[in-house]
């Protein structure tokens, strides 16, 4: 009888310590939580599935989980909508989607610092960052908790510390040219994920069963040692890791430091796809894309009618009427064709493609310009498309010379790398070539009568220059002095010739990349226009062909 009381007291002290922790488990989620990201929208806005059809997505959902939607950066710049509003449209557009956090990429400074931070304020959402700091202070909260069904749910944010050069640097500095915003970035990656570490522990802390890092890092290696699988590797205690930068749409399972599953998951860009991420009622946690596969967007093929559609209308009807606003004065034409010259058929002879335009000066002189310290600017013949007539100039007629969305870059060169770049320049003239470079801060003569020394692969890439042929180009200054070979050179162009091999230039493979994709064409010339020249057009551009930077000359010249 004795055993029999001890083995039922024994019994109740089980039951009452299970009970005990039964009332102190945590909760647990009653229905299934869906978190929707984006990343690298950069204002597609109608793109894709476009923000209506996220919003009809998000809806539906709703019906039977529980949703919530984040934004991993480079939101608001890279169609006109975000430059003509410096992102204001699109944040107004965000507001309507019903965002609960978001985190800012390297893009949403292009319009600077300044600027983001006022649309951050306009933003009916909190921006989050363990790594963007002010002179070493964090500007937003590192990371944010949410509460669904009573379990605590952690986003962490944190940007890639290649920002300041995939913007505009200057835009970080001071009045001194001195940083002042940084993103931690260090040669080894130990203080970024150092913060990420911080930022997991600390919201743990705070009772987070979840933890949900928001990065713009990507996978590319040049992100390296940022990249997402270096941040997931050496840090411990996140549960999955929703990324940008890179435009994939990898879904991974990695592990850890510690040795434990963490699913990373990216979404692309321009809306093609919505990511999904998954966490059950048992914990568990799965990744997968919505991805819209019709090059129709969902907006024009689908009878999509709500908020979100009534915004981005809204947001159009914006753009259109700014797109008619009076920006600037020309007291010159600004010439792609010849002035003089026509065709057999009467039509103008194009001449941006073989020869030097003022417009070709313009462009390449807002390359140089907006680049800040840069020695020498090229801008393709053929990715400047329309002239402009002297008088009144609209923000329309400046979008219109650059059409193509190419971004500034600029990278350190040698001066025998500029030397093969003129070469392959004017190698097919005097027929035309769209990769024919006007230029800035440089001036060169050439010879179009001998053969060009240029070699070339099946596919047209530039291949090499034989020296045993006469070069066509020859009298290179820079600012006015000899070019020297051996020498390095800050040299501002487009992402698509300097680092994609666009128009066949290969010759700057291995080149220190100092700045990447800063800003779209189209701003860059706005903002010289605009900002640099005071909005009037004029001195300095009277000539049509130019101020004598690009000169050919006979054979015996």
């Amino acid at each position: 009888m004795k055993k029999l009381i001890a083995l039922l007291l024994a019994l109740v002290l089980t039951l009452s310590c299970t009970a005990a922790f039964a009332d102190d488990a945590a909760p647990a989620l009653e229905k299934d939580l869906v978190i929707l990201f984006t990343s690298d929208v950069h204002c597609g806005i109608d793109q894709g599935w476009g923000y209506a059809g996220l919003y009809a997505v998000k809806e539906s959902l709703s019906a039977d989980h529980h949703v919530l939607l984040v934004d991993d950066g480079d939101a608001i710049q890279g169609e006109p909508i975000g430059t003509m509003t410096r992102g204001e449209a699109i944040i107004d557009i965000m507001n309507t989607m019903g965002y609960d956090v978001a985190i800012p990429g390297n893009h949403e400074f292009d319009y600077g610092v300044d600027n983001f931070l006022a649309l951050t304020e306009k933003a009916n959402f909190p921006y989050i960052s363990c790594n963007f700091n002010k002179e070493g202070e964090l500007v937003f909260d590192p990371y944010l908790i949410k509460e669904v069904d009573g379990v605590k749910i952690a986003f962490v944010g944190v940007t890639t510390p290649l920002t300041p050069r995939s913007s505009t640097p200057r835009y970080f500095m001071n009045d001194e040219g001195e940083y002042i915003y940084g993103f931690l970035q260090d040669e080894t990656g130990e203080a970024v994920y150092e913060a990420v570490q911080n930022s997991v522990d600390a919201a743990r802390a705070e009772g987070a069963a979840y933890v949900i890092v928001m990065g713009h890092l990507g996978n590319e290696t040049e992100c390296s040692p940022w990249m997402y699988s270096e941040v997931i590797a050496n840090t411990t205690g996140i549960d999955a890791f929703l990324d940008g930068h890179s435009h994939d749409t990898d879904q991974v399972v990695m592990k850890n430091k510690d040795g434990e599953d963490v699913v990373r998951s990216a979404c692309g860009t321009k809306l093609g796809h919505i990511g999904v991420l998954t966490i059950t009622t048992d914990g568990k946690i799965s990744s997968e894309l919505y991805s819209w596969g019709s090059s129709v967007a969902a907006p024009k093929l689908l009878p999509l009618n709500n908020a979100a559609s009534e915004a981005v209308s809204a947001a159009s009807d914006v753009l259109n009427e700014k797109l008619q606003q009076v920006v600037a004065t020309s007291s010159v034409d600004l010439i792609i064709h010849d002035p003089v010259a026509v065709t057999s058929e009467g039509k103008p002879v194009r001449i941006v493609r073989s020869a030097e335009t003022n417009l070709g000066d313009l462009c390449a002189d807002a390359y140089l310009e907006q680049a800040g310290d840069a020695d020498i600017a090229f801008v393709n013949g053929g990715g400047i498309r329309v002239p402009i007539s002297k008088g009144d100039i609209t923000l329309n007629d400046i979008l219109r010379v650059h059409p193509f969305g190419n971004s500034l870059t600029v990278i350190e060169v040698t001066g025998q790398q500029v030397l093969d770049a003129l070469e392959w320049s004017v190698h097919a003239l005097p027929g035309e070539f769209g990769g024919f470079n006007q230029v800035a801060g440089l001036s060169f003569r050439f010879d179009p009568n001998i053969p060009s020394p240029c070699s070339q692969d099946e596919k047209g890439f530039f291949t090499g220059v034989d020296e045993s042929m006469e070069r066509r180009v020859r009298d290179v200054l820079v600012a006015g002095e000899p070019l020297d070979p051996n020498g390095t050179y800050k040299l501002a162009s487009i992402d698509y010739q300097l680092l994609n091999h666009g128009d066949g230039y290969t010759m700057y493979d291995g080149a220190t990349v100092l700045q990447e994709s800063v800003k779209l064409d189209n701003q860059v010339l706005i903002d010289y226009i605009t900002e640099a020249l005071g909005g009037s057009i004029g001195a300095g551009y009277e000539e049509p062909y130019g101020q004598g930077r690009i000169v050919a000359v006979g054979a015996e010249g």
